[in-house]
């Protein structure tokens, strides 16, 4: 059979440049241009995307917020599952792809403090710290505005875990919280930076701040820079941090305002400019984003507003760009409709340069997808 290959539309979009912030950040109308087609298992950059268990056989009712890494022991996904988002049954389950088989998903945190009282676990992120322990980050707590950030971690890959210990408080924001969805960094002088966010409410209304987590000392102890917004020009959270060849750092940051937002960083992380609009929708869903080993940066995010009644989340797509400002959508990973979407992806680069993700299917279920960066 003769293969006739796709015709892709590429979407090339344009943020302000650096420090330039707009009269008003809700006057930047995100674009919706036209996207790549559904990408096709075995043709160009997506070579695999797959379920890591069976609907017909789910661990739990609800899962949701994945978080990705690369071990010896292969690749991890970590999520928070059970009844639904906030029931105190959700604990943290962890699967490990081994043999190109995922295996049960296995719990490995979880919300009891004490025999009467169990909290929800939310938001995990398992990061590698270089010549540290596997660590496994989580929320715990009755709402994302009254949680607290905890931590334990693994000598073997994840085999067995510490138990959680609270990260602390700090006076800029009460309780520490950690990563609060996408990875730490870690700079070459071994400095961790936690991208992070709070949920609080200020006279009845609910405001999104981003900060940033430092530590010095391999996370024994913890500095807070921010919060960087008001929460009211922006509501913004949930940032990941690029990092850049001059040594510039960026985040970029879900948003109730309809856009991507995006702050720079001149000083490895000390202070951060006014966050601001890129052209880039977001339909109140998380993103992340990653610096690739070619100096690419990649962001994956849900191309589509909020309109209408509809979540916005039924495309999950790969943004490209060279310099943080002019981005460029290459690869459409899913666009079916459903009723809660493609949502809370996480992705990462393994050693051997392929791409992997992680996400959530319609709050039942995590996919897995591997992509050749060399394709997009």
């Amino acid at each position: 059979m003769r293969l006739v290959p796709l015709v892709i539309l590429i979407l090339f979009v344009t943020v302000p440049a650096y420090g330039q912030t707009p009269a008003s950040t809700t006057e930047m109308e995100p674009q919706t241009y036209d996207i790549p087609e559904l990408a096709q298992v075995g043709e160009g950059a997506l070579l695999r995307r797959e379920f890591i268990y069976s609907l017909d056989n789910k661990p739990t009712r609800s899962a949701h917020a994945s978080t990705i890494m690369e071990s010896p022991e292969g690749i991890l996904i970590a999520f928070f599952a059970g009844t639904n988002e906030g029931a105190p049954d959700v604990g943290i389950r962890l699967s490990v792809l081994q043999d190109s088989r995922w295996s049960w998903p296995v719990e490995v945190a979880n919300g009891f403090i004490n025999d009467t009282l169990r909290y929800p676990t939310w938001n995990p992120v398992l990061f590698q710290p270089a010549g540290g322990a596997l660590q496994l980050y989580y929320k715990l707590g009755p709402t994302p505005s009254d949680w607290w950030g905890m931590v334990k971690t693994s000598a073997d890959n994840g085999r067995t875990w510490t138990d959680g210990t609270k990260l602390g408080k700090h006076p800029a924001i009460g309780h520490l919280v950690g990563p609060v969805k996408n990875k730490p960094v870690q700079l070459a002088d071994g400095t961790l930076l936690s991208p992070s966010s709070t949920e609080t409410t200020v006279d009845g209304d609910i405001r999104w701040q981003l900060h940033v987590e430092r530590s010095t000392d391999g996370g024994r102890s913890w500095d807070v820079i921010g919060p960087l917004n008001d929460g009211i020009t922006f509501d913004a959270i949930q940032p990941s941090i690029l990092e850049f060849a001059d040594g510039r750092l960026m985040m970029m940051a879900r948003t109730r305002q309809d856009v991507v937002a995006q702050t720079w960083s001149e000083d490895r992380g000390m202070s951060w400019s006014e966050p601001v609009a890129t052209h880039l929708p977001n339909p109140d869903a998380g993103t992340d984003a990653l610096t690739l080993r070619d100096g690419r940066q990649l962001l994956i995010y849900n191309h589509k507003l909020k309109r209408n009644g509809e979540r916005g989340r039924d495309h999950l797509n790969l943004a490209i760009s060279d310099d943080g400002v002019t981005w460029t959508t290459v690869l459409t990973l899913e666009n079916a409709p459903s009723e809660f979407g493609y949502a809370y992806p996480a992705i990462i680069q393994s050693a051997d340069g392929l791409l992997h993700i992680s996400y959530t299917h319609n709050r039942e279920a995590i996919k897995y997808a591997v992509v050749d960066p060399s394709k997009l």
